[in-house]
């Protein structure tokens, strides 16, 4: 109890107070930044049709982004727990859960969503960013628009607090409540079709190897494919690489070209490697969270093989192993800002007047490269799924690197700072306007579950929310578990030791490093 009290005054110290007032005074100021500059029809979207509708659609792109990343921590919580505990009072949630715990949907679903979350940035990016960057906001010196639109912190800040962070900090503990409405069931449903439709079957090739590369045996809960499923299945991954090979070439002809919204006077040479490098980055942080939770198990011998793997795991594991939850944390910020960098690198403007149409296509297909979706596409395949599947399969090999404790180092830096703690505040009240409650008041905490003798299904703690499943890793550091359920590609661990119920129930918001 001591422990408790200790922790909770230290949440509401006057360290906590200034960050929580601090960084909800920087939300708003970004808010305000961008609303102007939508406003103002200073924007790809404002300039091709109007200031009304680059208003809404952007308010439609950051609510439903909001929607994604709350939902996933849903989807990845709730399947252990016996669906009848909410089939009455979550009548929504459950109808969602039959169809995700059925066969491997879960699979599916978090394939589909990674790219949502890619392709509402670079939406989101079209519609706030501002056209004119030397056009004054209220009056204010350039040097603000230099800072925070320029490079692109207004809608980083506004997008990681609004929307991202205090998304996943509610459905983390309120997965029942948050994913109660249509809402979340249409999220679902579309990126189990954008899964369907075969976009990012070429992942699955990848998987394959890499499956095999590790000596892990592929393991699904459907029967093996047919003849026809086969041929339904490869052809949609030939017609994936196609689509990725045609991608490729057209962003990279059109940043050799400086058809882009890259910043002006950017060699494109230079264009070329900043989109790799920041595309790299991204896959290392991808990557990471998958590698830091498979050593976990590991004994102090077995991490130490590699000098900078014990470099890394030194500092990840120190203490009360803190440190873990605070590089989810850092990580998320990290990922997000690299998001609306390569959407700027990558996303295509018109040509001028008088000026072909990249690779000579017609008007059309032009339209189409404008929407900055051929960007996603690419950033999904291989600067996220790929490199989780890579860190998957040999964790320790992508340890032992200095770049991964260099980035370490950085994403504890970006969560000391406190710059994203409004999206506690954000978080709170969402809570108490919709009316948010914990999962336990309505299910239990599992070890009330278990002393009714009510099981939670053990074959659905899988929760895969990589294509690659690990081996059964225990002993996770505390402090960890409640990023681990709002953050992609790392449920699966924690599933293997605690129900994630109850691990928001000891969970305190301390614990996760205030945000």
């Amino acid at each position: 109890m001591g422990g408790k009290l200790e922790e909770s005054k230290k949440e509401h110290g006057p360290g906590m107070v200034f960050r929580d007032i601090y960084s909800t005074c920087l939300l708003i100021f970004c808010s305000l930044i961008v609303m102007t500059v939508i406003w103002s029809g200073n924007t790809r979207i404002g300039q091709d049709s109007h200031a009304i509708v680059s208003f809404f659609i952007f308010v439609l792109a950051i609510s439903w982004l909001a929607i994604v990343e709350g939902g996933q921590a849903s989807l990845v919580g709730l399947p252990p727990v016996q669906m009848d505990l909410y089939k009455e009072s979550h009548p929504i949630s459950h109808k969602t859960m039959a169809i995700i715990n059925k066969g491997d949907n879960l699979d599916r679903y978090l394939m589909g969503r990674q790219f949502m979350v890619l392709a509402l940035v670079f939406i989101e990016n079209m519609c706030g960013h501002p056209v004119d960057e030397e056009r004054k906001i209220l009056g204010m010196p350039l040097v603000i628009n230099k800072i925070f639109l320029g490079t692109g912190l207004a809608l980083f800040f506004m997008t990681a607090m609004g929307a991202k962070i205090s998304a996943q900090v509610n459905a983390s503990r309120c997965m029942l409540d948050y994913g109660d409405n249509y809402f979340c069931f249409l999220t679902m449903q579309a990126a189990r079709l954008i899964e369907v439709s075969g976009l990012l079957h070429c992942c699955y090739v990848v998987q394959m190897f890499f499956a095999y590369a590790s000596g892990q045996p592929l393991k699904s809960k459907e029967a093996p494919r047919n003849a026809v499923q086969s041929l339904f299945f490869w052809t949609r991954v030939v017609l994936s690489t196609a689509i990725l090979v045609f991608a490729l070439t057209v962003t990279i002809s059109a940043l050799f070209e400086e058809k882009t919204t890259m910043w002006k006077g950017v060699p494109p040479t230079v264009s070329v490697i900043l989109f790799f490098g920041f595309m790299t980055v991204v896959g290392m942080l991808e990557g990471m969270q998958i590698a830091f939770f498979a050593v976990a198990k590991m004994t102090d011998a077995e991490r130490e093989v590699k000098p900078w793997a014990k470099k890394t795991c030194d500092i990840l594991f120190e203490g009360d192993g803190r440190n873990l939850p605070g590089f989810m944390v850092g990580r998320q910020m990290c990922v997000t800002l690299c998001f609306f960098i390569v959407a700027r690198v990558t996303t295509v403007i018109p040509p001028e007047k008088g000026e072909k149409n990249l690779l000579d296509v017609g008007d059309a297909l032009q339209k189409f490269f404008e929407t900055g979706l051929l960007g996603a596409l690419i950033t999904t395949i291989l600067a996220s799924i790929t490199w989780q599947l890579v860190a998957s399969a040999f964790p320790m090999a992508f340890l032992s690197t200095p770049i991964t404790y260099v980035l370490l180092r950085f994403c504890l830096l970006l969560e000391w700072t406190g710059l994203c703690q409004g999206a506690w505040v954000v978080a709170r009240l969402e809570a108490k306007i919709r009316g948010l409650k914990r999962d336990e008041i309505f299910i239990g905490t599992a070890d009330e579950r278990a002393l009714k003798q009510i099981k939670d299904k053990s074959e659905n703690l899988k929760g895969p929310a990589r294509p690659v499943p690990l081996i059964g890793y225990t002993n996770v550091p505390d402090g960890s578990l409640e990023l681990m359920s709002i953050n992609e590609g790392v449920k699966d661990v924690s599933k293997k030791t605690t129900d994630s119920n109850s691990s928001m129930e000891d969970t305190t918001r301390t614990e996760v490093n205030n945000v």
